[in-house]
């Protein structure tokens, strides 16, 4: 007596459902499917090797200067296509900061590796101090990330002592740490000068200085008409408006 297996058709077969294994049997898989998972991981990921025939891997050339990485792409049979440059906080000005394809990627021979290179920490525009106190246009340079090379004075209309401008310009780029010149007001021409003319020499530094001037350079010259030792010519001249502390030079007689 034979018996007949029943054999349902194709279409009707089905794979047991994960939750109807026995458990051993869905530990079992969920192991086998985390060892492939990890084999392709580090096959693919951390451990990266060229799968087809004439492939390449990328070599890492961060931090390289343009002409050391762009060896090292040659080298691996890789061409270099420049993709300018960048600034950068803390690259030195020169090297690689970016590349793609990154590091370690499977290329093709010949395949292009765009490289950025660093430009630098980022520019610093000088800051729009005019107007300001001299001391806190200082601190504003200082704070930007500037250095006050030196202060100077001009005769101004502003108050003494009040920012009239820097060199460089406001807004102006410049690196971190670069100098700038700040010049300030010494105030307004306000002082008319005296008139020295026929006073000794003497006189005429007491009266300058009495009105807050002060005697510049004597010159002596030949003089038929003035006294030897008086006054024959000032430069200022008399009336002109200078402002404290201007020097007024002097031309004293002296004889024939």
């Amino acid at each position: 007596m034979q018996l007949r297996r029943h054999v349902p058709p194709l279409q009707e077969w089905k794979l047991p459902a994960f939750g109807d294994l026995s458990g051993a049997r869905r530990w079992g898989l969920a192991l086998v499917g985390a060892i492939v998972i990890g084999y392709l991981t580090a096959y693919l990921v951390l451990f990266p090797a060229p799968i087809l025939h004439g492939h390449d891997v990328v070599p890492r050339v961060l931090g390289l200067s343009l002409q050391e990485a762009s060896a090292a792409l040659r080298k691996a049979g890789l061409q270099v296509q420049d993709g300018g440059s960048e600034s950068h906080p803390s690259a030195p000005q020169g090297s690689i900061i970016w590349q793609d394809p990154p590091a370690g990627v499977s290329a093709p021979a010949g395949l292009r590796v765009t490289l950025v290179s660093s430009d630098g920490p980022p520019k610093i525009p000088v800051p729009h101090v005019a107007g300001l106190d001299g001391p806190l246009a200082q601190q504003l340079i200082v704070a930007a990330g500037l250095t006050v090379a030196q202060v100077e004075s001009v005769q101004a209309a502003a108050a003494p002592g009040v920012t009239m401008l820097t060199r460089p310009a406001a807004t102006t780029l410049l690196a971190p740490g670069a100098p700038v010149t700040v010049v300030v007001s010494r105030g307004a021409p306000t002082i008319a000068v005296p008139g020295l003319l026929g006073l000794s020499q003497a006189d005429a530094r007491t009266r300058l200085e009495q009105e807050g001037l002060a005697l510049g350079t004597v010159t002596r010259r030949r003089s038929g008409e003035a006294t030897p030792g008086t006054v024959i010519a000032q430069r200022p001249a008399a009336g002109t408006l200078a402002a404290p502390g201007t020097v007024v030079d002097v031309v004293v007689a002296r004889s024939p």
